[in-house]
């Protein structure tokens, strides 16, 4: 029995057993000790970085680096963003979120490449990479000296990286005009100080940047533009856009794959966090290149201020914030437009057809926006500037726009309005004009049952002006599959 005496040494003591079991429980505390000092993964090595879980989920360097690169492959592997039959082009700012895109994209690559060499019937090809940098210094108060030596650290950075080789595109924002540098240039400046509103002239430059990353693309033949959005700048987004009352066309911008534009934009870092980004930067060597502009009192600013605070408070506030957008439905055109390629995975084919045969799995907008391609929730917005002439079209220009850009960018003086259409790229000016003619895809998929075949289209000696009539009065057209054709 159990001694209350604190000097009594008799053997069989219960404190004497007491002592005794107290010491395995000692060299367990110990282990775990030891344990919590261990990377979570590997269980070898000593930790050097958190995740954003904080202590709980401590990593050595090569397993948070392979932590990471998988969140990046899975997302490419489960949604098709790049097959080996692509010619992707890497958005390249210099920042740390486009780094590592550019880095991942470029591991992948080199893998692919030692499976193609590996390989002996050579049935997978290898998919091309480019680099493009959109150069914004005629907008912004960058010095030349500044903006050269970027200029110069992205090219060594591009040059340094193994083969294959990656070609580097160095494009002025003011290329986005068919005028020449200088006058493209004045006419630039002249459009973003037309916009008064701080946030608005923010929003636009971010527009017209999309529209010269797609015109690099489009004219060198490339499938994909890769953007190194992260969730961080996801979350800091879904917020900002609510705020400015873009709540009906969020969901469009946030998911893993946009096809809205001419070249599809996938988003690979989608579920990357930038602490995490910028800590692999720093544990790497990863070079990066930032053009610092002043404070920013706009509702991005202040939003992405709000949101680092956040952040700071609950290291999973980001991720928190991406997931409940993401239970927002997308559009149709939130998915790979062919996925019938012979080299995407089987697997991930049906996947991606399911998705798309889900009548209740998306939303159908063939109206968007002519100055931030967002899609409206009313088809007749545009559809009054399809017959317009040139000089008329400035009149009705603001109905186009999605209520964001009206209220953000657009002058609130009729007067100023004629002139601020003129100063438009001519991209914007003919997406107004098109209105909702402009994207068949859709409902030719809709309507894929009733069209006649392929061998009674080739009779038509005007095929396709028979789609496009088609297209306008589907009702008066639609023929059952089964009806032969004379």
């Amino acid at each position: 029995m159990a001694c209350n005496s604190a000097t009594c040494n008799s053997s069989g003591c219960y404190k004497e057993y007491a002592e005794e079991q107290r010491q395995p429980t000692t060299r367990n505390n110990g282990s775990a000790a030891a344990q919590k000092n261990l990377c979570v993964k590997c269980k070898s090595n000593e930790p050097v970085c958190c995740g954003i879980a904080g202590d709980d989920a401590r990593f050595c360097k090569d397993c948070f680096k392979t932590n990471l690169y998988g969140k990046f492959k899975q997302a490419v592997s489960y949604n098709a963003l790049i097959t080996p039959s692509d010619k992707v082009l890497v958005a390249f700012s210099g920042g740390p979120s486009s780094r590592v895109g550019l880095q991942f994209v470029h591991e992948m690559q080199c893998r692919a490449q030692n499976n193609y060499d590996a390989s002996k019937d050579k049935s997978l090809p290898v998919f091309g990479v480019g680099v493009a940098f959109i150069d914004e210094s005629s907008v912004h108060s960058f010095t030349s000296i500044e903006i050269e030596k970027a200029i110069e650290d992205i090219r060594s950075i591009v040059s340094n990286l193994s083969p294959p080789e990656k070609e580097l595109y160095v494009v002025p924002s003011e290329n986005i005009f068919s005028s020449d540098s200088i006058e493209g240039k004045e006419k630039l400046k002249k459009l973003v100080d037309g916009v008064s509103d701080v946030t608005g002239k923010e929003d636009l430059l971010v527009h017209l940047r999309m529209l010269a990353l797609q015109k690099v693309a489009s004219e060198n033949g490339y499938t994909r533009v890769v953007l190194g959005t992260c969730t961080s700048r996801i979350a800091c987004h879904v917020i900002s856009a609510t705020v400015k009352g873009q709540g009906y066309s969020l969901s469009a911008d946030i998911q893993y794959v946009d096809s809205r534009w001419e070249i599809p934009v996938v988003l690979p870092l989608r579920d990357c966090p930038a602490q995490e980004l910028n800590t692999l930067c720093s544990l790497d060597g990863l070079e990066i290149v930032e053009l610092i502009n002043g404070p920013c009192s706009s509702i991005n600013g202040l939003v992405s201020s709000f949101v680092k605070v956040l952040q700071e408070e609950n290291p999973s506030r980001e991720c928190t914030i991406v997931r409940t957008a993401g239970k927002l439905t997308p559009f149709h055109f939130n998915r790979i437009p062919d996925i019938h390629d012979s080299n995407i995975p089987s697997a991930t084919r049906k996947r991606l057809k399911r998705q798309s045969l889900n009548p209740n799995g998306s939303i159908s907008s063939e109206s968007f926006c002519p100055i931030c391609n967002s899609p409206l929730n009313k088809s007749n917005f545009s559809s009054s500037l399809s017959n317009l002439e040139s000089d008329q079209i400035s009149t009705n220009f603001a109905a186009a726009c999605c209520s964001s850009c009206q209220f953000q960018i657009l002058p609130k003086d009729p007067s100023l309005m004629e002139q601020f259409v003129s100063l438009l790229p001519q991209p914007l000016i003919a997406r107004a004009k098109r209105g909702d003619q402009g994207d068949f895809r859709l409902l030719r998929e809709q309507i894929q049952d009733f069209l006649l075949s392929d061998g009674c289209m080739a009779r038509h000696s005007q095929g396709d002006k028979l789609f496009l009539a088609i297209a306008m009065n589907p009702d008066q057209w639609l023929v059952p599959a089964s009806v032969p054709c004379h």
